[in-house]
């Protein structure tokens, strides 16, 4: 069996992610473990280990967390709630919060003030929307499916405000949207999309590789709201997709009959792994390996002052 592979671009790593686990190795630097993370640092179980062999201790809730320690809270942001249960166990808090969804949190926080119906798209459970949801859980419906559009009510129509969760798919988003925008003429949307700059990117990245590709490998972990959607824009292209976490999920029957296999990395995969699933793929048939052209990322965040000195 011979094939080629195509590589997407941009992949893997984007700048939240980045900075969040660059905040990570450098508390461990500078104050050394144990160093407790609220939650998956990033929804990568590669990046988790390799946290959790250096010392970093990962827990769900911070009142699993000793008196007086270090916590850094994950890029998917959390609820004042939990700021509030950090405070009171005096605990050093370090934010590796994704300023894109801070920047979601403060829409919701305005909003709220002025006494709007927030509508969320997002996913039931993700972390990342409970932690939106919590900067004003009186005031936050949340919407997953063009179902709920269709259903939503809202207590007064003329004071609507719509936000989403950052790692949806566009495309689903936007068909949300548009049945909320029928349903109430005055929902006021946001100033800019807040489906992040790289999840859109990824998202065209895979639709231009599955229109190339007979299979498309996403590289990331199931937990991974942004790799799961990558998979599912690469079916919609009508190409078959699967979600692998590293080359040992790779199974002969994925590549049956395939002349190009496309690959590409969700906003949380480190770009080693695509580095082993390339190797694992030159040792089943692969005669060469080329990367596709594509948006150059630029983009950085700062990380918090308290590291920098």
């Amino acid at each position: 069996m011979s094939f080629k592979v195509l590589l997407a671009k941009p992949r893997g790593f984007c700048a939240g992610v980045d900075r969040a686990v660059s905040i990570v190795e450098r508390v461990l630097e500078v104050f050394g473990p144990p160093v407790y993370v609220r939650h998956a640092i990033v929804h990568n179980r590669y990046v988790v280990e390799n946290l959790r062999s250096k010392g970093v201790i990962f827990v769900e809730d911070v009142k699993d967390i000793p008196p007086n320690s270090i916590v850094i809270f994950s890029a998917h942001g959390v609820s004042p709630a939990v700021i509030e249960e950090a405070r009171h166990r005096n605990l050093k808090m370090i934010d590796a919060t994704c300023p894109l969804v801070h920047k979601v949190h403060r829409e919701v926080q305005k909003f709220a003030q002025k006494g709007y119906t927030i509508i969320l798209v997002g996913h039931r459970g993700h972390v990342e929307v409970e932690g939106t949801m919590g900067e004003a859980p009186d005031r936050v419906i949340l919407v997953e499916t063009t179902e709920d559009a269709l259903k939503v009510e809202v207590p007064d129509p003329e004071k609507v405000a719509l936000t989403t969760q950052t790692t949806l798919s566009v495309d689903d988003t936007r068909e949300i949207v548009e049945i909320l925008r029928r349903r109430f003429p005055k929902i006021v949307l946001p100033k800019a999309n807040d489906i992040c700059y790289a999840t859109q990117n990824r998202q065209d990245a895979v639709k231009k590789l599955a229109r190339l590709s007979d299979v498309v490998l996403v590289i990331g972990s199931r937990e991974s709201s942004n790799s799961n959607r990558l998979r599912e824009v690469a079916e919609k292209q009508g190409v078959r997709a699967y979600l692998v976490e590293d080359e040992t999920y790779i199974e002969d029957n994925m590549l049956d009959e395939a002349k190009v296999i496309g690959i590409t990395s969700g906003a949380s995969t480190p770009e080693v792994l695509v580095e082993r699933v390339v190797a694992r793929l030159r040792e089943m048939g692969a005669e060469s390996v080329e990367e596709l052209e594509g948006v150059r990322e630029s983009i950085r965040f700062a990380l918090p002052r308290e590291l920098t000195g």
